[in-house]
């Protein structure tokens, strides 16, 4: 498990950490959450020892994180680091080496993960000539290859087309179900409400909020009703405190509650202008916006 607890950083008068602490258990995929500037990515860098911070503690397993355990785990950071005149091939073996694979291993893999992200075909290409996507598979490849324990990724799907995005997700996902900690950011919050069971949104350098995705939106006051109405009407919708309807479609109502009520009593009062109703909690997205706005 990766424990980071109590992780403090100033850069002069900026407080980028302010106590932020969150852990993250074998097999899971975290989603770390928040606004630009709020301390993901120099939490990320902590955990690899790109940035000393003032005060906390980063352990694996009971350890402190060191060299040792570093070379476990893979990273990607936002700003891609790949070697613009290396071919494709030999550099993911360069890297795979210094994540302390042997020559012959590392080719292999390499291979192996060109089959993987589409592009065996471009071994000998140089990371120059390639698209900003198809880097960005390389960037991945090089963070994966050597079988990390732990992931971290630093918007991972940001400039990617759509088959790109869902390849990337079926890769991570395959990861954390073979044992792999993985944690990336995104401010795609769709994806990660999509992919990760768990998420932790960070605030001015600490976390606000953290827990289930799905236990989060059901803690959320608002809900949503979709509601069929052949009728189309809609003046019963004034009589729920709260209610107003945010989208009419063929026949299709939804409506906004600013809380939780009954279902039997909103089907109470819609009376014969209603003849279905499911009601939904609000998504991560307006879950994450509230919690951003209160802290």
């Amino acid at each position: 498990m990766l424990r980071i607890e109590g992780l403090h950083k100033r850069f002069g008068d900026i407080v980028a950490l302010n106590g932020c602490s969150v852990d993250v258990e074998r097999g899971t995929m975290l989603g770390l959450l928040g606004p630009n500037g709020a301390g993901k990515t120099t939490t990320m860098r902590a955990i690899f020892g790109l940035v000393r911070v003032d005060d906390g503690t980063v352990t694996w397993d009971g350890e402190p994180v060191g060299v040792e355990q570093r070379r476990r785990f893979g990273f990607m950071p936002e700003e891609r680091g790949l070697y613009p005149k290396m071919t494709v091939h030999w550099q993911l073996v360069h890297l795979g080496k210094l994540h302390g694979m042997s020559r012959v291993d590392a080719n292999r893999a390499a291979d192996e993960w060109l089959e993987v992200v589409g592009l065996a075909d471009r071994r000998d290409a140089k990371a120059s000539e390639l698209s900003h996507g198809n880097q960005q598979r390389i960037q991945l490849g090089a963070a994966l290859l050597h079988h990390p324990e732990l992931v971290v990724l630093d918007e991972p799907f940001g400039g990617l087309d759509p088959i790109a995005s869902e390849t990337l997700a079926d890769l991570l996902l395959e990861r954390a179900r073979q044992g792999t900690a993985v944690i990336f950011s995104s401010h795609q919050l769709d994806v990660v409400e999509d992919l990760c069971e768990d998420v932790a949104i960070i605030n001015r350098g600490r976390v606000v909020l953290e827990g289930k995705v799905s236990e989060l939106r059901a803690a959320a006051p608002r809900r949503y009703v979709d509601v069929t109405s052949p009728t189309g009407d809609e003046s019963w919708v004034a009589q729920l405190p709260g209610a107003r309807v945010v989208q009419r479609s063929n026949g299709r109502l939804r409506v906004v509650l600013d809380e939780a009520m009954d279902i039997a009593e909103i089907a109470r009062v819609a009376g014969a202008g209603a003849t279905q109703f499911v009601v939904e909690p609000p998504p991560l997205s307006e879950v994450f916006r509230e919690v951003a706005r209160e802290t």
